[in-house]
């Protein structure tokens, strides 16, 4: 089996008999359990036994050909920040670890065990996902994959997702794009992390951050994973997913905020994988967005995620504010001091902002920036909350432009074998979803030549 197995090359293994569910569930199982890895800090709880029956199922059906789909039997991580029925919901944190098991699973969860996936465990998140970096002083903070002796954060909030998928712990995991929270763990990792156009996947069944810009999606090995999961997730058919050529790709580089304030790594990287494109055809343009300016305005009182946090959290706060981290209660207590009007010109700005940039960037296939301005930082750097503030915005921005947009994005890892991880990022207006994995699944190897 390769070192980064694909949902199809595993439904092939599978579909001929090269290895079975319970293998799987098995292999991955003793990767979360061996000491010397990151499992104990990727994974909040982990349900071996319900695991192990759910393959042992799944084979079965497979042997009857009755197996739901062909990814029946794989296994895969769930964020915690899902409903699991009779498992509690902690979103990452100690404040709900007494609150009640869910009565069911959450529509996403449904969705991909109807289609034979096996949930092999609950993934670590930052509390109540407000964090682009992805530490948790509760569970701990699962290293990023790369430079593991170092110790580099993981990126947020889906941490533990990107760990378990780029450790092997699970081919394909669940996570929340509120601000970049699958593409950025998805870039820090050197794997790749899609953000879906919101309205196309159900909210039901998630604790909430923001209820405007979250996004639940899917990170993997590939963009055909990606795709594959995303399709479970919508409910839509999983389509073969044919790649575009880069050679006629319209691309356009927004050089407004976008470029501003890149690490050395991220802008050779950036550059380097434009340069590949370039020569393989794509049409790549650099233009300015001035509308970009305007999402820092919008942010300014801590936006959408603070208001409507806070509206979520304020009695949980009053009760138990105690022992949240403090980087997320101070965050969250941004959104005590919003007026109603306040929201209303906020709501009133994003809908402007939304026509004009789509206005902007309709003549393009897609729009490609770094998905991150920075390189994972090194955990201990980031005990001065100066520092840590610093580096969580730098991580949350350039992403962050896409939700705001009510848009669609991918990160794809642009890094070459050895260099520390980038990640760069294909994004379009809102509806674009399967040109955005076409387009990226043309373009997944030629970055990186």
């Amino acid at each position: 089996m390769p070192n980064n197995p694909t949902l199809a090359s595993l439904a092939a293994d599978l579909d001929s008999g090269a290895t079975t569910a319970r293998k799987l569930v098995e292999q991955c199982i003793a990767k979360i359990a061996d000491p010397a890895g990151e499992g104990q800090r990727t994974f909040i709880h982990v349900d071996k036994d319900a695991a192990l029956a759910a393959a042992d199922a799944m084979d079965r059906l497979r042997k009857a050909n009755a197996a739901p789909s062909p990814f029946a039997g794989i296994p895969i991580s769930v964020k915690d920040l899902f409903d699991i029925k009779g498992q509690v919901t902690r979103a990452g944190s100690r404040a709900l670890e007494d609150s009640a098991p869910a009565e069911a699973d959450a529509p996403v969860v449904a969705r991909l065990k109807r289609a034979g996936f096996v949930v092999i465990g609950r993934t670590n998140m930052t509390e109540f996902a407000y964090s682009g970096i992805g530490i948790n002083p509760h569970y701990g903070t699962p290293k990023s994959a790369w430079n593991r002796s170092v110790g580099h954060v993981p990126g947020g909030s889906s941490s533990g997702a990107a760990v378990s998928i780029a450790d092997g712990m699970a081919f394909g995991a669940l996570g929340t794009d509120t601000g970049g929270s699958c593409r950025i763990p998805a870039a820090f990792n050197g794997i790749v992390g899609y953000k879906p156009t919101q309205r196309r996947i159900p909210l039901d069944g998630g604790v909430p951050l923001s209820f405007t810009l979250d996004s639940y999606g899917p990170l993997a090995n590939s963009v055909a994973c990606c795709a594959a999961l995303d399709a479970v997730l919508a409910d839509e058919p999983v389509k073969p997913l044919t790649p575009r050529p880069v050679k006629g790709m319209r691309l356009a580089v927004p050089t407004t905020v976008a470029l501003d304030d890149l690490d050395d790594g991220v802008a050779k990287t950036f550059e380097r994988a434009l340069a590949s494109l370039s020569r393989a055809g794509a049409l790549i343009e650099r233009i300015e967005v001035p509308e970009l300016l305007d999402v820092g305005v919008m942010q300014a009182k801590g936006g959408f995620a603070a208001a409507e946090s806070y509206a979520w959290h304020r009695f949980l706060l009053a009760s138990k504010g105690d022992i949240y981290d403090p980087r997320v209660s101070s965050r969250i207590a941004r959104g005590e001091g919003f007026l109603a009007a306040d929201y209303i010109d906020l709501l009133n700005a994003r809908r402007s902002f939304i026509a004009r940039t789509g206005q902007r960037i309709a003549p393009y296939d897609a729009m490609v920036l770094p998905t991150t301005a920075n390189l994972p930082p090194v955990i201990a750097d980031l005990a001065d909350d100066k520092a840590f503030t610093v580096q969580n915005l730098r991580a949350l921005r350039n992403c962050t432009l896409i939700n705001v947009l009510d848009g669609c994005a991918i990160s794809l890892p642009a890094h070459r074998e050895g260099e520390a991880p980038v990640g760069l990022m294909l994004a379009a207006a809102g509806g674009s979803d399967r040109r955005i994995f076409e387009l990226a699944a043309g373009m997944e190897t030629v970055i990186r030549v």
